[in-house]
């Protein structure tokens, strides 16, 4: 038996998906549209393109870029190939990047046009950083000079290297805290994360007819594991932008019919304030996800009244248990405000 049809990792969830669902939608950003099949088709060219390039199962692939389809395909593909990533805040200075890349002990960087600049600045301050790869954003881009292309990487025709990958193996270090020390890297398995991916569906609903819409940083665990991957686990299609902003997400929200959406209260709190809010159909609109911070009551009252179709969650967590902790539903928002709710499953609290 191949040994692949048993085993359990997060690049494996995409595969199984595929097979279930290969024509439906399931990544758009800017022009670009993948089905579950293409996604999954790409991801073992990248995870492949990748091998060429030298990186091995346990290999630590570090990402300084913003959202995009090029960031959701290299996550799984690193994920199917076994290496590990480690996304880091493109909001910090080439320093506090230095230390992430140093700490880690990545070779090679993915990014962006934007962010190039960025990663070079940090790659040179000490880290063993040899290898840059190009990332394509939500807008169409050139790649960056002297970084190797995804697109390259994606045109690779060789065989996937035959990777023994276990479920208990390391999938990800994700960087938190810094406020008052150096930055601690969370080392979580491919275990880890698909259990909190349990726990996401089943507790905050995420769902196959979900129409979502995933504007925060996708190098925040809360984007990328609360929301995208639990995403792709149960096959929703997912519409991807870098631009947060009231009239970019407006605007999407619109267009693609979107039904899910997650952000904390200071961006419903814009959407609500936007001149744009009244005029743009948000009919289809069912799901509203907050974190972060306590979303105040009377932002809360508004939403309801303003959104009526809309029902809320607030979902706890912290970057060291994958996130997901504790949830507060829908039926709780006002008789409990500013509690974080009760233990998920699969969580002890």
């Amino acid at each position: 038996m191949n040994p692949a049809i048993r085993r359990q990792t997060v690049g494996d969830i995409l595969r199984r998906t595929a097979v279930r669902l290969p024509d439906k939608l399931a990544i758009a950003c800017g022009d670009t549209r993948w089905t579950y099949a293409e996604f999954d088709a790409l991801v073992s060219r990248l995870a492949a393109g990748l091998a060429q390039r030298g990186i091995r199962c346990g290999d630590k692939v570090a990402v300084l870029a913003r959202n995009s389809h090029g960031f959701a395909a290299l996550r799984f593909a690193l994920a199917r190939l076994g290496a590990v990533l480690v996304p880091i805040n493109f909001m910090l200075k080439a320093e506090e990047v230095a230390y992430i890349l140093r700490h880690a002990g990545a070779r090679t960087l993915a990014t962006d046009s934007g962010l190039a600049p960025l990663a070079r600045a940090a790659a040179a301050i000490e880290t063993e950083v040899t290898d840059f790869i190009w990332l394509p954003g939500e807008a169409p881009g050139e790649p960056a000079d002297g970084m190797v292309s995804f697109h390259d990487l994606a045109a690779c025709s060789a065989p996937l290297p035959d990777t023994p990958l276990q479920s208990t193996d390391l999938l990800q270090i994700v960087y938190t805290s810094g406020t008052e020390s150096s930055p601690k890297g969370a080392m979580l398995t491919h275990d880890a994360v698909l259990w909190q991916y349990v726990s996401c569906c089943i507790n905050a609903e995420v769902a196959e007819a979900d129409v979502a819409l995933h504007a925060l940083p996708l190098y925040h665990c809360a984007q990328l594991d609360v929301f995208f991957g639990p995403a792709i686990y149960v096959g929703s299609t997912n519409y991807i932008t870098s631009q947060p902003t009231p009239d970019n997400l407006l605007a999407l929200m619109a267009a693609h019919g979107i039904t899910s959406f997650f952000a904390p209260p200071t961006v419903w709190i814009a959407l609500l304030r936007s001149p744009l809010f009244d005029q743009t159909d948000l009919s289809q609109l069912a799901k509203g996800y907050y974190g972060a911070s306590i979303m105040p009551v009377e932002v809360m009252k508004e939403i309801a009244r303003r959104l009526p179709k809309v029902q809320l969650w607030n979902l706890y967590g912290q970057t060291e248990i994958a996130p997901l902790a504790t949830m507060l539903g829908p039926q709780d928002q006002l008789r409990k405000p500013g509690s974080a709710g009760r233990a998920v499953l699969n969580v002890e609290t």
